[in-house]
């Protein structure tokens, strides 16, 4: 509907207020008119008695007297000179006086509380207004008058000035709509068209809108929907590459899986040898085949957008964490990085080991990256610690710190990568692990004094009450 659109509304409004200014001004215009004609009045009363006052007799033909009243349009007309009051020219009263008009002092919101009563007021009635004669004539003048011919003459100029004030709101509103449509209407339906073609298509570029609005506002409004246009479509192709990505480590870990689990029993048909150097690598070869196993099936579930729910169970957290520092210790240099632990010996964490492992194993080869970046000596230490309600487990480094850009998106997939070369995706799926455990992974410090990493796992045990 047209009055619901901007510009009809627009269109509407305008015809209001034009009418509603133009309404202020007929109220005083009207009181100025009727000001006017009783001045006029006066004034032709003035006229008629100086036919009366060239006479030496002051004596006026009864017709001729009539004829100057009708003429000056009044019924009597008295003149005050030096003291004396004169009734100058007469004819009969058709009745009583019902107000008496002073146009001497009048102030205006007086001269608009007349002119109202006598548009209101639709009878015929007999009125008195005195005012000053012009050219100093005398001290005063006074005439009587029919207020008939006054309210139709304040009628007709008030609707002449409705209808100029109709033709004036109406071109002023025609003008207005155009530009309002120009201006206003047309840069918006832009906006939305733009907006209707990206929806079809948003990974299409040439679909983001170009800025062309010459209104400031406008053109700050279209500044902002394009680069939410391009955030967007960065984020819709990112997103349908980590799709594409997602299923190619889908496939890959499958037959890795299949690969792994060869190696695994191969594995355990040499835990059956009786060389002693092959009895004592072989366990920690089959840990390690047995958590690539399970790191290919976690990822075929990451793949499915989750991780599986952990399989909590009660353990020795030092051991767990011993067996992540002798397998980073395995890529280190002699003397680059040094491992400080302080691990209670008799700490059980109830947690799920595996995933805890993999949370571990991310942040300390994170750490030793971080160190080994550098070319200098540096430290890691691991600590844990039970607090009121579960465990924290502190993971610091003596590294040069996270770089800015990492800190921005540091726990987000393939985007919070700190090590040049980096996937990103270690910190995002630790995260995901420990959130899943109900617990927290945070960044507690980097600088140049390193970086620090506190894992709060709570004990879900006590969570639940007593059956």
């Amino acid at each position: 509907m047209f009055l619901n659109s901007l510009s009809g509304r627009f269109l509407l409004l305008t015809i209001i207020f034009v009418m509603l200014a133009e309404v202020l001004i007929f109220v005083p215009s009207v009181a100025r008119f009727r000001e006017d004609y009783l001045q006029a009045r006066l004034e032709r009363g003035q006229i008629a008695s100086l036919a009366v006052l060239a006479d030496e007799n002051d004596m006026v033909d009864p017709d001729l007297e009539r004829e100057l009243l009708e003429n000056a349009g009044v019924l009597n007309v008295v003149l005050r000179r030096n003291t004396v009051r004169e009734l100058v020219l007469s004819s009969p009263m058709p009745g009583q006086i019902s107000a008496t008009y002073d146009l001497r002092a009048a102030t205006p919101w007086a001269l608009i509380g007349d002119a109202i009563a006598i548009l209101l007021d639709p009878d015929d009635r007999v009125v008195r207004v005195i005012g000053t004669p012009v050219k100093q004539a005398g001290l005063q003048i006074e005439v009587t008058m029919h207020t008939a011919d006054l309210r139709k003459q304040m009628l007709d100029y008030g609707w002449r000035v409705f209808l100029l004030s109709l033709v004036i709101s109406v071109i002023t509103s025609a003008l207005l709509f155009i530009a309002v449509r120009m201006f206003l209407v047309a840069p918006i339906r832009h906006v939305v068209q733009a907006i209707t073609d990206y929806r079809h298509a948003p990974e299409d570029a040439s679909r983001i809108i170009r800025p062309a609005a010459g209104i400031t506002e406008l053109h700050e409004a279209e500044e902002a929907l394009r680069e939410l246009q391009v955030e967007l479509s960065a984020a819709l192709k990112q997103k349908a590459r980590l799709a594409a990505l997602g299923g190619a480590v889908a496939k890959i870990s499958h037959d890795l899986r299949n690969m792994l689990t060869t190696a695994q029993l191969l594995a355990d048909r040499m835990e059956l040898s009786e060389d002693p150097a092959v009895k004592r690598t072989t366990p920690k070869l089959v840990n390690s085949l047995t958590r690539a196993v399970h790191l290919c099936e976690s990822t075929l579930a990451f793949g499915k957008a989750e991780e599986p729910a952990p399989e909590k169970s009660e353990f020795p957290i030092r051991q767990l964490i011993e067996d992540v520092v002798d397998s980073e210790m395995l890529a280190v240099s002699d003397g680059a990085v040094t491992f400080d632990l302080a691990l209670p010996h008799d700490l059980k964490v109830h947690a799920d080991p595996e995933q805890i492992f993999r949370v571990l194993s991310n942040l300390v080869r994170n750490a030793r990256q971080a160190i080994e970046a550098t070319g200098k000596p540096g430290r890691i230490v691991v600590r844990v610690e039970e607090q009121d309600g579960g465990w924290a487990i502190h993971v610091h480094d003596s590294g040069p710190g996270l770089p800015p850009k990492a800190l921005e998106k540091l726990f987000r997939p393939f985007e919070g990568g700190a090590r040049k070369g980096g996937s990103g995706l270690g910190l995002a799926i630790a995260s995901e692990l420990v959130k899943g455990h109900g617990g927290t992974l945070e960044l507690t410090e980097s600088g140049e004094a390193g970086t620090s990493f506190r894992i709060t796992l709570p004990d879900g045990r006590r969570m639940i009450g007593p059956d």
